[in-house]
């Protein structure tokens, strides 16, 4: 089965164009080495795909040549111990990140704007 199929099947990407865009990226790597859209992936196949600030390792457990519902599709992959706990411990992270703001406090007045765009154009 071809491995942007699968990607799409199981639910990682929406389209199957933007899988294979991904995979063309260099975000998913099929048993540590980059590849193709078109590259053949069997079961027992570990795969490394990033998305935004995630990452997922998971081993393929099942193919399927259609796309069906998010319970279908867990049954496709196992996900790794390690990945699923650096995971939590990035979203954790995130959670406890302080939000950004505006340090003045509030929305910037129109004098702090132009400001702002007087130092930005001397740069």
């Amino acid at each position: 089965m071809r491995l942007d199929k699968w990607l799409w099947a199981a639910r990682f990407f929406k389209t199957r164009s933007l899988a294979s865009s991904e995979v063309d990226g260099g975000h998913v790597e099929l048993n540590g080495e980059r590849a193709k859209p078109a590259k053949q992936i069997r079961v027992g196949d570990e795969l490394r795909i990033r998305m935004h600030q995630t990452s997922y390792v998971v081993h393929v457990r099942g193919l399927s040549e259609r796309r069906g519902p998010a319970h279908e599709a867990r049954l496709l992959y196992e996900e790794t111990e390690a990945s699923l706990r650096e995971r939590e411990r990035l979203a954790e992270q995130r959670r406890l990140a302080p939000t950004p703001a505006y340090e003045e406090g509030g929305r910037p007045t129109k004098r702090d704007r132009r400001d702002m765009s007087r130092v930005k154009r001397r740069y």
